[in-house]
């Protein structure tokens, strides 16, 4: 269940449709699926990856992500070819 979760939100942050509404516990948990380390400072919640160069820094907007945020996520996983099957 929790796999089919992921997977649907993966597939929503690629298409790119709905940067502003997704549930920032969501992307945070999809980054720590794909592999990403993370380190709190205050509301920044800071995501590294040995072979990856960017820092993926992610703060919440209430419940939501920020627009921006879901977007850099949405190219990393896109440079790095992460996420398995088509990504």
């Amino acid at each position: 269940m929790q796999r089919i979760k992921s997977d649907k939100i993966l597939e929503q942050i690629l298409s790119g449709a709905s940067d502003s509404n997704i549930a920032f516990t969501n992307l945070k948990q999809l980054v720590i699926k794909l592999g990403f380390h993370e380190r709190i400072r205050g509301d920044h919640h800071i995501f590294t990856k040995s072979y990856v160069t960017e820092i993926i820094n992610l703060q919440p907007k209430g419940s939501k992500a920020k627009a921006y945020q879901v977007k850099q996520v949405r190219n990393i996983i896109l440079k790095y070819k992460l996420g398995g099957r088509d990504a």
